[in-house]
């Protein structure tokens, strides 16, 4: 029986103080038991007064030198492709077995859809440990609650779907949460300061638990070599503000000539019509140059990426659809410059990825690609003789509506055939034939699993997807094509699929060299694009 079994034992010991969460990525240098062991042991001397860790070997071998609590986690591949926290029973009696004295559960919606709660009810009956949630809103933490789970954390508070625009550590929320639920809190995630831990306590957090910050070498080192990096583009380097403007959310920052982020922030994009979205885009940029002023820096022109077509030349919104309502017409570069004074550069969102790409990402060294964007729509960006093709009207790289099936599906755009309907994530849901996968991101995580629907839409979406880039590589010939978007992340099939399709598409494919790329620029891949807007343009 464990130390630490009744839930007053295990407070007692952690009440206002440390535990540090002793984990290894796979492939780390450090990922392996016996060095957990000496991470636990080193923690403990520094004065932890507990230990989470991942895997029964992890948890037997720090039960061996430590003494003090061990929360026990089982991280594992779940059947949708992605890690899930102690997804099964069994892995939970084997925590207990090695020692440990509570075990966590992600309880999050997604981690509910796995059987979380009825396995918290399950445990309860038959194993004599405690038992904590891990959860990223308060609606969460009532559930697992409910189940009965002894403690809640806020360990997946900003990585989880609903709550992944949340990057930083936020107080407020566990004071919300203390008031949501009547057991204890225990913070966790995104805490990488002492003074952070100390506003977990003073926000109502019973202890604090510190990871990646204590005991990952390589991310604290990446920490510092950045901070230096930062430091030498700001000493060297001119900074533009940078704002990426979707139908809902706005991610803004101040961004260096070297693509290094001096600030960033994300906030939902307001409906409401043209005036309500002009006053959110000036109140989001004097975000941005308050806080430049206030660190030194000087920022020297503004970059917009939005959704809609935009007259580059005049940098107003030729036409948007009603995802930005009442946007069409909008003069946005001259009440902009008119606004802060400095120099506004406007660009399509999709566009803008390939501006990105060019100066930050994958395509630097090449004057002739195409990057296509794929979520709920499909946009297209695409350079020639080392230049953006805009077209006479602004309207080009509408690559989502190329017919590639005469008299087919009906697009949102009111044609028919169009890729779009046939390569968004929509089309790859409806094609499995599943009701039980919702999402584009079940079916990659399913088809990543082998899920013999799930990998049959993703070949019809890559064959879709390869009819639409045959017409492009045929009409420009490039060197390059890099996907970015939702059904790009954590996809291990579609880039393979689609080279594979335009190998036995396209004409003299063995002549040409054309690669397909996942872009690695990520969520501010926008902003980043919005950035090099500015600085290509900036004089």
């Amino acid at each position: 029986m464990s130390r630490y079994c009744s839930l007053e034992s295990f407070l007692q010991a952690i009440r206002g103080r440390l535990l540090v969460s002793c984990q290894a990525v796979s492939g780390d240098p450090f990922d392996h038991p016996g060095a957990m062991a000496r991470f636990a042991a080193a923690a403990i001397l520094g004065g932890a007064a507990g230990i989470r860790a991942n895997g029964a070997g992890d948890v037997g071998s720090i039960r061996k030198v430590v003494a003090a609590p061990i929360i026990g986690i089982d991280k594992r591949m779940a059947s949708d492709g992605r890690i899930l926290i102690t997804p099964d029973f069994e892995g939970a009696q084997a925590l207990a077995a090695a020692g440990a004295d509570a075990i966590a559960i992600d309880c999050t919606r997604r981690g509910q859809r796995y059987g979380a709660l009825e396995r918290v009810r399950r445990m309860r009956r038959e194993l004599d440990t405690l038992i904590v949630a891990d959860i990223a809103t308060e609606e969460e933490a009532a559930a697992a609650v409910e189940a009965g789970v002894h403690c809640v954390l806020s360990t997946m508070r900003g990585y989880t779907d609903e709550t992944a625009s949340l990057q930083e550590f936020d107080p407020a929320f566990i004071a919300s949460l203390r008031r949501a639920v009547d057991v204890p809190v225990i913070a966790e995630g995104r805490i990488h300061s002492p003074a952070e831990a100390c506003a977990a306590l003073d926000a109502g957090a019973v202890a604090v638990i510190v990871g990646t910050a204590i005991t990952r070498p390589a991310n604290i080192t990446e920490w510092f070599a950045s901070a230096l990096r930062k430091r030498e583009a700001a000493a060297g380097s001119s900074h533009v503000v940078a704002v990426d403007m979707g139908g809902t959310n706005t991610k803004a920052g101040i961004v260096s000539a070297s693509g290094e982020f001096a600030f960033q922030i994300v906030a939902p994009t307001p409906g409401g019509g043209r005036t309500a979205l002009l006053g959110h885009l000036k109140a989001t940029i004097q975000r941005c140059v308050d806080h430049a002023a206030r660190s030194g820096l000087t920022a020297g022109a503004i970059g917009i990426a939005t959704a809609g077509w935009v007259d580059f030349e005049t940098g107003s919104i030729a036409y948007a659809t009603e995802n930005l309502p009442g946007w069409t017409g909008t003069q946005v570069k001259s009440s902009l410059e008119a606004e802060f004074g400095l120099p506004t550069f406007v660009e399509n969102d999709a566009n803008v990825l390939a501006h990105a790409e060019k100066r930050f990402g994958a395509a630097r060294e090449l004057n002739d690609f195409v990057c296509i964007t794929l979520g709920t729509g499909v946009g297209g960006g695409c350079y020639a003789n080392g230049a953006l093709i805009r077209g006479a009207n602004s309207f080009a790289n509408a690559i989502g509506h190329l017919c590639i099936r005469p008299g087919g599906l009906a697009c949102t755009c009111g044609r028919s055939g169009c890729l779009e309907a046939y390569a968004n994530a929509a089309a790859l849901v409806r094609m499995t034939g599943d009701p039980a996968l919702q999402s584009a991101e079940e079916v990659i995580g399913a088809a990543n699993a082998g899920h013999p629907g799930a990998c049959a839409a993703m070949q019809a979406c890559a064959e879709a997807l390869a009819d639409g880039c045959v017409n492009v590589i045929h009409l420009l010939d490039p060197r390059m094509i890099v996907l970015s978007g939702g059904l790009t992340q954590a996809n291990q099939l579609l880039p393979r699929q689609l080279e594979e399709a335009l190998a036995r598409k396209v004409m003299n494919w063995g002549r040409r060299s054309v690669e397909v790329r996942v872009s690695t620029l990520g969520y501010h891949g926008g902003v980043l694009g919005a950035a090099a807007l500015a600085l290509e343009n900036e004089k």
